[in-house]
């Protein structure tokens, strides 16, 4: 992140230990679109090139309001040494940040051509480590193990999580050494490759790849999040958002856990209601349509059959009398 550069390219030909270039330096040459307002470095920035990757390390601080707008054609990874998901909101979408925003995790892959914007929501200052890697290099990293087809798709996948120890003692020894060369590039090759490894969605190399599931806690945070809301409707990327997660990541990880979509799971729990107010109350069923937020009577008519196998009415009037 730096301060009002419309475009940021960080030089070819870094030095090794001894001053001198380093192996493969002039074959990479990063280049990044990159918008900010309110975000300034608070010391100058630290960096190092390798075979195929740049590694970045910034200490900043941003104002309330601060901005900024990312799209690289490479894919990189984000850490932040420092909590900032209360201060900094982040979107992948179009439309930049509005409704559907999310706080920042400690830790983030962004796939190459994929957009980010970001803005701060209180002072802040912090530090982070950006690692631009050409995804021909991640390719030659991943694919003998998992092979070029799933390496790929290992590449598509975002990734976002905020409890991130492992990375964090990584990317501590990586800084130590972009600041202050002391070994050959290779050292600090792999301590970039052993970031991407705890950090990606790598399968397993035996058995079958364990399935990204929803914890509990993030489920009952999304179970609070949906009773605020009177009809009990949220759209996906404000689910994805009670739970700290990207709306695609969450999307798939919540099919994942549950077996059903978001739309198709929020359904259910709206129909769940629906039973319990026949039940517990003398509303009409055109009261609890409009309570929830269906069209009219008959939408409501039309979906609770289809969920229930017979109409509300009837349905109320089995269980009444049973």
């Amino acid at each position: 992140m730096a301060e009002n550069f419309p475009k940021v390219f960080f030089p070819s030909t870094p030095s090794g230990p001894e001053g001198l270039p380093e192996p493969h330096a002039m074959s990479y040459r990063h280049s990044m679109t990159c918008y900010t307002e309110g975000i300034r470095p608070t010391m100058p920035v630290r960096w190092r090139g390798l075979d195929g990757l740049v590694s970045v390390y910034w200490e900043a601080e941003g104002q309330t309001g601060a901005q900024g707008y990312y799209l690289s054609p490479d894919p990189r990874i984000v850490f932040f040494f420092n909590d900032v998901s209360s201060h900094i909101r982040i979107s992948n979408r179009d439309d930049g940040i509005g409704r559907h925003c999310r706080p920042m995790t400690r830790a983030i892959y962004v796939p190459a051509g994929v957009p980010m914007w970001t803005r701060f929501t209180a002072p802040h200052v912090f530090s982070h480590l950006d690692l631009h890697v050409h995804q021909d290099r991640l390719l030659r990293f991943l694919s003998p193990p998992l092979g070029r087809s799933e390496a790929l798709s290992v590449l598509r996948r975002p990734v976002e999580i905020q409890d991130a120890v492992a990375v964090d003692a990584l990317a501590r020894l990586l800084v130590d050494e972009v600041a202050v060369p002391r070994k050959h590039g290779i050292y600090a090759e792999s301590l970039v490759g052993s970031i991407f490894s705890a950090l990606l969605d790598v399968p397993q190399q035996t058995g079958e790849r364990p399935a990204a599931l929803l914890t509990p806690a993030q489920m009952k945070r999304l179970q609070a999040r949906l009773a605020t809301r009177p009809d009990r409707r949220l759209t996906v990327a404000e689910m994805a958002e009670s739970v700290g997660l990207s709306e695609s990541w969450f999307a798939h990880v919540f099919k994942n856990t549950t077996g059903t979509t978001p739309l198709q799971w929020q359904l259910g729990q709206r129909i769940d209601l629906v039973q319990r107010l026949l039940l517990e109350s003398d509303l009409r069923l055109a009261d609890i349509a409009a309570q929830l937020g269906f069209s009219d009577q008959a939408h409501l008519t039309r979906v609770f059959r289809k969920s229930c196998g017979e109409p509300p009415a009837t349905w109320r009037r089995a269980r009444l009398a049973g």
